[in-house]
């Protein structure tokens, strides 16, 4: 049997692990891991990623080395995001990593994040044709991408990261004039390309943890299980009622809701206002939910 490939997603907030074999497009996965890292937290404008983060997610990929090197892994690509590209230091880290660990990062810019993405999201959704307007909520910026099955028409890459609104916004208003601000410049791009009208009948789909997050909550479930929340319709509504019951509660009681993770409790409010202003900015009513994304999108590309 042949070995299997990995994929590596180090996000603003996340890092993935992904092993398996994949053949005509399908994958089979051998292992999935993950670790809260917030590589994001403390993050400024001049210094980059925090010695804190910087060790945390240093850590995270370390055990990511032993598990490929246990299950002997053939090919790997390990791709870094927002967080390190904007970051100062972000050339200093990889260069440790790769020291540390022999995973050698790739950074890679918003368009090309969502554009492989859209791969990963197609390979799990139930229906494959039509319209789809894909977002992934990320740490550091949203990816926004409109496709004709699967065939990209449009791809961007906003300033909108749950962890940087929620370090560097001080409330709620803060937050959604913030967002607002982005979705209406975003609304005038895809009007000038004249994609406006394609969003009419198209499918909303919301990826990484925000969307999955939500979906957990809806299914009230104490083990999260990617096969319910994969393909799972969440309205306008179910949304609304989730974000008027976390809103009061402090990070701790946030914790005792079924399918919040911990490590997502303060940045839940962020996850969820980018997912309604998107929703209103556009006029969707329900979103389907995908656990696939830019990790498997990665781990596709290694099929040649």
């Amino acid at each position: 049997m042949q070995r299997p490939y990995a994929s590596i997603d180090l996000g603003t907030n996340t890092a993935r692990l992904l092993i398996g074999r994949v053949e005509g497009g399908i994958i089979a996965p051998v292992l999935v891991k993950r670790h809260i890292t917030r590589l994001g937290g403390g993050f400024t404008r001049e210094t980059g990623i925090s010695p804190e983060a910087w060790q945390r997610s240093l850590d995270a990929l370390v055990d990511f080395a032993e598990e490929m090197k246990r299950v002997g892994v053939m090919r790997l690509r390990a791709v870094a995001t927002s967080a390190v590209r904007d970051a100062a230091n972000g050339a200093a880290f990889c260069d440790e990593v790769a020291e540390r660990t022999g995973i050698r990062l790739e950074v890679i810019e918003g368009t090309e994040e969502g554009l492989l993405t859209l791969v990963g999201v197609l390979s799990g959704l139930n229906r494959k044709e039509g319209d789809f307007f894909v977002f992934d909520v990320g740490g550091g910026s949203t990816e926004y991408t409109l496709a004709e099955s699967s065939t990209p028409l449009f791809t961007e890459s906003l300033p909108l990261g749950v962890v940087r609104l929620t370090e560097g916004k001080p409330d709620v208003p803060a937050m959604e004039e913030k967002i607002g601000r982005e979705l209406a410049g975003l609304g005038e791009r895809l009007a000038g390309r004249g994609f406006c009208g394609r969003l009419d009948g198209a499918t909303l789909v919301g990826t990484a943890g925000t969307a999955t997050t939500l979906a957990a909550i809806s299914l009230g479930m104490t083990d999260y299980d990617y096969r319910r929340v994969n393909n799972h319709i969440l309205t306008r509504e179910d949304i609304r009622r989730i974000f008027g019951m976390l809103l009061p509660l402090s990070s701790a009681e946030r914790l005792t809701v079924p399918g919040l993770e911990k490590g997502r409790e303060d940045l839940i409010i962020a996850g969820i206002l980018i997912t309604l202003s998107t929703m209103d900015s556009f006029g969707f009513d329900r979103m389907t939910v995908s656990d696939f994304g830019l990790l498997e999108g990665v781990l596709l590309g290694l099929e040649v």
